[in-house]
């Protein structure tokens, strides 16, 4: 819609707007925000910033350091949909004030050195993304974590948990089988018009929308597509999607989680992500290779899986992440590519004779990522393979249910824990740090954190199922 400061200035003005709210992405991946009076925003706010004290932002900076300034992005300027209040919205980059230098541990920050690093590397241009990101909608969360007790309770009318339950009215029983949630029409699929208005509300907030669908899971899993962009923008606009879907189902009495595994013994959710590199208007993953991959394209996909271990600690960054990559629901655990096999964990998707729609699809990732930190080192990996021209080995073609125990051994799979994946992360990052896209800094502050507030926590605690397992043991 806009595409420089004087434009979206312009626009302020002219449509008597008095309110803009500027949004950032902290580490962990969740948007904070602020809004200011139309005063406060002038031409020198898109280049010195607007100041705001950084150390209450997780993972960033320390009480005496904590002068920060978020610098908006005039493209990524829309009408926020939820307020009731005219209020233009902006992403935001974000600088030291006192330096001008782009915040090092600023995740948006780090996808744009990603960009950059591609360039000066000369190998291309430009970064395609297109995210695919699952979610579950359900119509009740309960959870608790006391000293004596730990719970959690999710439910929706879709749940197929639900098919014995008294309902208002009667239940009529349409509830989608576990494992069949896929594509089912009314009045199985309860969730067509709140999907139809979050993809269009997100396609008024300037996502560039496809389709959307009931996933496979009972209980409510969806998902909604978005058509790729540019790394920085795909990062932009998953935080939209995100908040969109999240406020569209809140106006509906509905609560959305993007958790990989909130349900036992059914699908989790992912987030496919599709990626490509461009020269000069030209792309670089087409040729006469395996599935018409050209010799770029697998060494990219060597410098995933060679990384993956490492590189999951970001792309899949909770503990729940793990209790998706398991066996048996569809979960993409080989460390292998395919061109068919969704079992493993880059699939090179149908694209016909058109050089262009030609692209590798890394099917780990899930959407409690930060996208901006996922992408860049998705980016890092593959570049590190091209580099040091990585061989991905084999295709993995074969039914992997129909392979030998001997014949299994030999695929390598996704790490089993987070804390596995971060200890893979400490030995093997430099990866990241090439070309300065990651910083070490950044790394072991990430490390940290992760172990600190996540891992080490839930060590601590008792799980329900040990109960079952061993109280009168």
């Amino acid at each position: 819609m806009f595409q420089t400061p004087d434009e979206v200035l312009k626009y302020i003005k002219d449509e008597n707007i008095e309110l803009i709210d500027l949004k950032f992405i902290d580490t962990p991946g969740i948007w904070q925000h602020c809004t200011f009076y139309t005063d406060l925003i002038d031409a020198s706010s898109f280049d010195e910033g607007v100041a705001f004290d950084g150390s209450s932002i997780r993972g960033w900076k320390a009480i005496n350091e904590s002068d920060m300034a978020m610098v908006p992005d005039p493209a990524t300027a829309w009408i926020d949909p939820f307020y009731k209040d005219k209020t233009l919205s902006m992403i935001c980059s974000i600088k030291e004030p006192r330096t001008g230098e782009w915040y090092n541990r600023d995740p948006r920050t780090i996808a744009a050195k990603a960009v950059e690093y591609v360039k000066t590397s000369g190998i291309g241009d430009n970064v395609f993304v297109g995210p695919e990101a699952e979610f579950f909608m359900f119509d009740d969360v309960r959870f608790d974590q006391k000293e004596n007790e730990g719970y959690y309770h999710v439910d929706s009318v879709e749940g197929r948990w639900n098919t014995g339950k008294k309902e208002e009215g009667g239940n009529l029983g349409y509830k989608p089988r576990y494992k069949e949630g896929y594509f089912p029409v009314a009045p199985t699929d309860t969730a067509q018009d709140i999907r139809s208005e979050m993809l269009l509300t997100m396609g008024r907030c300037g996502v560039p929308i496809e389709k959307h669908h009931h996933e496979v899971a009972t209980g409510g899993q969806m998902e909604l597509g978005i058509k790729y962009q540019t790394l920085v923008n795909a990062a932009d606009s998953l935080m939209t999607y995100k908040y969109c879907i999240k406020n569209v189902a809140k106006k509906y009495g509905k609560t959305v989680t993007f958790m990989p595994k909130p349900l036992f013994n059914d699908n989790g959710s992912g987030m496919h992500t599709h990626m490509s590199i461009w020269k000069e208007g030209n792309p670089l993953f087409w040729g006469d290779g395996y599935a018409n991959l050209s010799k770029l394209a697998l060494n990219f996909i060597g410098g995933l899986i060679k990384h993956a271990p490492s590189l999951l600690a970001i792309t899949n960054p909770t503990t729940n992440s793990y209790k998706r990559l398991v066996p048996g629901f569809e979960a993409p655990v080989n460390l292998a590519y395919s061109q068919g096999n969704r079992s493993a964990s880059i699939r090179i998707p149908l694209t016909g004779t058109n050089p262009k729609a030609k692209r590798l699809e890394f099917r780990c990732p899930d959407a409690t990522c930060n996208p901006y930190l996922a992408f860049a080192a998705m980016v890092c990996a593959g570049l590190d393979g091209i580099k040091n021209e990585l061989d991905p080995g084999e295709p993995l073609d074969v039914d992997i249910y129909d392979l030998s125990p001997e014949e299994l051994s030999k695929i390598p799979s996704t790490p089993g824990s987070l804390e596995a994946a971060l200890e893979a992360l400490q030995k093997d990052h430099a990866f990241l740090t090439d070309g300065g896209v990651f910083t070490e800094d950044f790394i072991q502050s990430w490390i940290n954190y992760k172990l600190d507030v996540e891992v080490n926590p839930m060590r601590l605690r008792p799980h329900p199922y040990e109960f079952a397992l061993y109280y009168d043991c």
